[in-house]
């Protein structure tokens, strides 16, 4: 206590250097950064109080983030508060009011049961966001559907159009797109041109996918999208009043604006090259059937592919042979041959780190199990001459939620080593080589090592109770869904013992998947 004591006395001291106007930094919200807020700072942090006092986003609050409040105080750091900074900066429980009119509902509702998949946008006539006490309004943005076997009808049932007053409202993932319909700056929050929001379907604990997403940045696997808690509101013109959809998990989407925000020379170092979504449609993205893959580019059709290109869709036909050369030498070049190949176009270590966050959270409807939830980047458009970084996605099916799939059977117990199919080369081909297997049980360990507080029981604990007590005041809704927060995995999983909070160790997934970790 009385190193705290020191620090408040050092900050009298330099209160003429205090009240420099910032977002980032002002945990007191009364519009400077000054004193109060490194108090503030230093009391959430005894107590394990309000995530508000988390300034670095990192999910913990502690001396890291009163050091960086005292430095944006004495001008020493400057934040940035545009784009995803100011967005994601994970200080703020944001809220988003969006207003559609009566035709353009029903012709969403009419485009759902025409095509569950569709990816068709609608006009909102009104859009609002709300970040603490700053508020952003705009017109006419884009509105859609989204989700894979999450979707649903937002309201009723099929055929039926909106019924005002007596609406059977449902949870749904949104998509939103500011400039859909207005190719303007003012369409966009700080540079942020594009939302997703997405629903807690198979996740009671309202946390998963938000810690998943979280730890992979506390890991340094700076290819993970950004994500935070939010609130949402959506009214149909004529309806009484707006109806509040409860708390939604706000996402980054991973397009040219992703790729913007990460083309540093310490990322990918440009945004210009290929993007593929990769998924499990009909046929699995398993990298291996390259002359016979499902290709295909987003057309603003409601075309789903296998790989989908995102970006360069006018030259798809090089972004494709680009792809399916990757495929060949993935799988066709000798043991020597590709050990040096693939360390010159991967970066081998990200891919290591990323694939060890990835199955310590259980993430087993990935690439290497399943074929699923992953992006390929490829930094350039030229057919040999690029790096290539997979990216991370779809991270709500974690940490206990488990099920019978793949190799898979307890994705707590399933040995780290023996993740995946052995028909996907990817991740199987690196481990077959003593230095990057050594290299991947390495990155394993230091997630569940009690000094770094990743993936260690008494540290998810702290950041889900944090995260847990800001949003649970708001989680009850007129969907009448998801109004509780519990403790549990999914319904429909197959280990429905696992828990979060509960830190017996048989029930205590970060005890358990440690478990499988240390004996390695």
């Amino acid at each position: 206590m009385k190193r705290f004591l020191l620090i408040g006395l050092v900050m009298t001291l330099l209160w003429p250097c205090a009240g420099r106007a910032a977002v980032v930094g002002d945990v007191t919200g009364d519009g400077v950064v000054d004193v109060a807020d490194v108090n503030a700072v230093i009391n959430a942090m005894l107590t394990h109080g309000e995530l508000s006092a988390d300034v670095n986003g990192d999910g913990v609050v502690d001396v890291v983030d009163v050091n960086r409040v005292i430095n944006i105080m004495l001008g020493l750091e400057t934040p940035d508060v545009t784009g995803v900074d100011y967005v994601w900066d994970g200080t703020t429980l944001p809220e988003i009011h969006i207003t559609v009119s009566l035709d353009e509902w029903n012709r969403l509702l009419a485009l759902y049961d025409a095509n569950s998949h569709t990816k068709q946008y609608v006009m909102a006539r009104n859009f609002l966001f709300v970040h603490g006490t700053d508020s952003l309004a705009m017109t006419d943005v884009g509105l859609r559907l989204k989700g894979n076997t999450s979707r649903r009808r937002p309201e009723g049932n099929g055929g039926q159009t909106h019924q005002a007053g007596r609406t059977d409202w449902h949870h749904v993932h949104f998509g939103i797109n500011l400039r859909k319909y207005n190719k303007d700056e003012e369409h966009t929050i700080k540079g942020v041109r594009k939302l997703q929001l997405k629903w807690f379907k198979d996740d009671p604990t309202y946390v998963r996918e938000v810690y998943c997403y979280n730890l992979f940045r506390q890991a340094g696997v700076w290819t993970a999208p950004r994500d935070q808690h939010c609130r949402l509101w959506l009214r149909v013109e004529g309806d009484p009043c707006e109806t509040y959809y409860g708390v939604y998990e706000m996402i980054e989407p991973i397009d040219e604006n992703y790729l913007k925000q990460r083309d540093d020379s310490t990322a990918f170092g440009t945004h210009k090259g290929n993007l593929w979504k990769c998924k499990y449609v009909g046929k699995p993205a398993s990298l291996t059937d390259p002359n016979n893959g499902d290709y295909g580019w987003d057309d603003d059709t409601d075309a789903n592919h296998t790989y989908t290109l995102h970006t360069n869709t006018k030259r798809f036909d090089a972004a494709r042979a680009q792809l399916i050369d990757f495929q060949l030498k993935l799988n066709g070049k000798g043991r020597e041959s590709f050990y040096k190949w693939i360390n010159e176009v991967c970066d081998v270590n990200l891919l290591l780190r990323t694939y060890a966050v990835s199955v310590a959270t259980g993430m087993w409807d990935d690439y290497w199990n399943n074929a699923n939830n992953y992006y390929l980047y490829f930094t350039t458009e030229d057919l040999y001459d690029y790096k290539v970084y997979l990216i991370p996605y779809d991270y709500d099916n974690t940490l206990g939620t488990s099920a019978q799939c793949g190799v898979q059977n307890d994705a707590a117990r399933q040995n780290p080593l023996q993740w995946g199919q052995d028909g996907y080369p990817l991740i199987r081909r690196l481990l077959e080589f003593d230095d990057l297997k050594a290299q991947y049980v390495a990155y394993l360990k230091e997630l569940v090592d009690a000094r770094n507080d990743l993936l260690h029981y008494e540290a998810s604990v702290r950041r889900i109770e944090a995260w847990q007590r800001v949003i649970a005041p708001y989680v009850d809704n007129d969907t009448g869904e998801d109004t509780v927060v519990a403790d549990r995995p999914a319904s429909w999983g197959n280990h429905n013992e696992y828990r979060l909070l509960d830190t017996g160790g048989n029930v205590n997934f970060f005890r358990v998947k440690a478990a499988s970790i240390t004996g390695l």
